[in-house]
């Protein structure tokens, strides 16, 4: 391990190779404090080669290796085991290029997400993908979880805004494919297994990514409804109305905006009054005017009883403010405490079902339990995360997570849904996956990751 330890030294310089213990550990714990180990050092390339040197070097070592970009990950997927060596990617933060009559722009690995949308839009351009996390979560990491975010209903997620990648595989080998095209049906489309593959098959390096006209106006409406049925309602009456312009619908449980309210400083309630359910609403227009078609539909909703009561922000900073109580509610949760967290998608038209059968199951088996529901209606991906108010009987109820657990994915699966929408599969749900998935799917992938890692050292633990 030493030999190897020079090795990497020799690669990346002193100043890029971490030890120290104190160091080393805001890389060895996600973001949620639920996973830690101890890797066997941290590294730090600046380029491409750089890691194709350290890839190399691991495998002639026999050490397995574990990618990281902002550490913001949910289920552990880029937290080491122990003994692996990190390879954090955040030093390869360069724009490489923007082409915005191409509408694409290639970047490294390492650029932050709020770093490529704010090069996009100094050349007049839009990158989509937008989550929470945004400000520390990197390119690289979003790729590697396929993450979706609040603009999936209209842009798609990371898979759909990704044109090229390049990867550095398991021996060290770079594969470049940065090529800024809309079609090449030249074979298998092999971008597609990096990404969602959580680093387990190869690094990504760089991407070259789709690239939107900036929006001229973007209308944002903070709306109570009934239940989940009538949001759904308003969402089909809405895109009846105007079309696949709906940038982003989002459902918001009481229970969510509470712990934004009481945890997030300057947080207010948009609206007067206790409601149970609430949606957000934007749409974005290039050159047409929609404002006047969105609060036509939310008054028909009102009118209908699909809706209870809404706001509608007036300028950019209202708009901000609105969507700020949204993104901030998994921040409101980890202050809280601990819960037991849920990705799931199903069809639309089956998440009332689904809230209203899995809040019965649950707390039919634990009483008193804290529902926090919110997330991507319009696109089927809920967060819904579960836990207890009073902090001892919450830390009993962790203790059972798994009963828990098996509650909800065996709701999803009899739904014909997903157990993981965009968090990915990381440590949290990897034994998960051999309960959902076919005996067929399993052994494609097994398949797979034995052709690109047959020694099992990219990201072990994970995934499979």
């Amino acid at each position: 391990m030493n030999d190897l330890i020079a090795e990497l030294q020799s690669i990346v310089g002193e100043a890029n190779l971490i030890v120290d213990a104190t160091e080393v550990a805001p890389y060895a714990t996600d973001w949620r404090g639920r996973y830690s180990g101890k890797p066997l050092c941290v590294v730090r390339p600046k380029s491409t080669e750089e890691i194709s040197a350290i890839l190399a070097a691991c495998a002639a070592a026999n050490v397995p290796l574990v990618p990281q970009g902002g550490n913001t990950g949910l289920c552990g997927g880029a937290t080491p085991i122990g003994g692996e060596v990190l390879l954090s990617l955040t030093r390869m933060n360069r724009v490489l290029a923007a082409d915005a009559e191409n509408n694409s722009i290639t970047v490294e690995a390492g650029c932050t997400l709020h770093a490529v949308q704010t090069a996009a839009a100094a050349h007049g351009r839009l990158f989509p993908l937008s989550i929470a996390s945004e400000g520390s979560a990197t390119i690289g990491g979003n790729l590697s979880t396929n993450a979706g975010g609040v603009q999936v209903l209209r842009y798609g997620s990371a898979r759909d805004l990704t044109l090229g990648i390049e990867v550095v595989l398991a021996d060290g080998r770079i594969w470049r494919d940065l090529r800024a095209l809309r079609k090449d049906n030249t074979g298998y489309a092999l971008k597609h297994l990096f990404i969602g593959a959580e680093g387990t098959l190869g690094v990504i390096t760089a991407a070259t990514l789709r690239l939107f006209p900036l929006p001229s106006n973007r209308y944002v409406a903070w709306v109570s409804v009934p239940n989940p049925a009538a949001a759904i309602a308003l969402l089909a009456s809405l895109r009846a109305a105007v079309g696949d312009v709906v940038t982003a619908f989002e459902i918001i449980s009481k229970a969510a905006l509470d712990l934004v309210l009481k945890h997030i400083p300057a947080a207010r309630a948009p609206l007067q009054g206790e409601h149970e359910w609430q949606a957000l609403i934007e749409i974005s227009e290039y050159g047409v005017v929609l404002g006047e078609k969105l609060q036509e539909c939310v008054a028909e909703a009102i009118t209908s009883g699909d809706a209870l009561d809404a706001t509608m922000a007036s300028s950019e900073t209202q708009a901000q403010m609105l969507w700020r109580l949204r993104e901030s509610i998994s921040e409101a949760q980890r202050i809280e405490g601990v819960s037991i967290k849920h990705d799931i998608s199903v069809a639309v038209s089956q998440i009332p079902q689904f809230i209203v059968d899995a809040e019965i199951a649950l707390k039919n088996q634990f009483p008193d339990l804290r529902i926090v529901c919110f997330g991507h209606i319009g696109d089927g991906n809920l967060h819904y995360n579960l836990s207890k108010a009073d902090s001892v009987s919450n830390q009993q109820f962790i203790q059972q997570s798994g009963a828990a657990t098996r509650i909800v994915h065996d709701l999803v699966h009899s739904l014909a849904g997903s157990i993981s929408a965009e968090h990915g599969i990381g440590q949290l749900k990897r034994d998960e996956l051999k309960i959902y998935k076919s005996e067929i799917e399993l052994e494609m992938m097994r398949n797979v990751k034995q052709s690109l890692d047959p020694r099992g050292l990219m990201n072990p633990g994970k995934v499979l």
